[in-house]
């Protein structure tokens, strides 16, 4: 994988990616259907911690798929690293859940939320750790700006 993204293995990226559309897919059957019902039974400040974790929940999956999707498309050759933005196939922002509030969640929403979290975190140390090392002379450069 290009731009110091070799320690990935396809296989790694295909797992993860297989991971990510199950969740996917658990989490919107259970937020279209059973979750309304258990969103239902909370009070109405509650209903509406519940709608915007179900959105976390959605936001944090997607961004890990679009990553995963970027990863493949580089593996492919259907990306031009040379191309892209240094930014470009970054891993998007997701707003994480206290502990206050997965507590007070239904178990299965608490379980979607907890699991959706986990798999971006390991995502987010896999593209945190994938990066190559900072440049010698890029390093000595931002050093020199910084002292005067």
């Amino acid at each position: 994988m290009a731009r110091g993204r070799g320690r990935m293995t396809a296989r790694l990226v295909e797992s993860l990616y297989v991971e990510a559309m199950l969740l996917a897919d658990e989490a919107r059957g259970y937020f279209d259907e059973p979750g309304r019902a258990d969103r239902d039974r909370l009070a109405p400040l509650d209903r509406v911690t519940f709608a915007c974790e179900s959105l976390k929940v959605t936001t944090r999956l997607m961004h890990v798929i679009a990553w995963l999707l970027h990863r493949k498309a580089e593996a492919a050759g259907e990306i031009d690293p040379a191309a892209l933005r240094p930014d470009s196939g970054r891993l998007g922002h997701a707003a994480t859940t206290e502990t206050g509030v997965l507590a007070m969640m239904p178990a299965t929403a608490a379980a979607l939320i907890a699991a959706s979290m986990a798999l971006y975190d390991r995502v987010h140390r896999l593209e945190r750790d994938d990066r190559p090392p900072p440049s010698p002379a890029r390093t000595l450069i931002r050093r020199l700006e910084n002292a005067f």
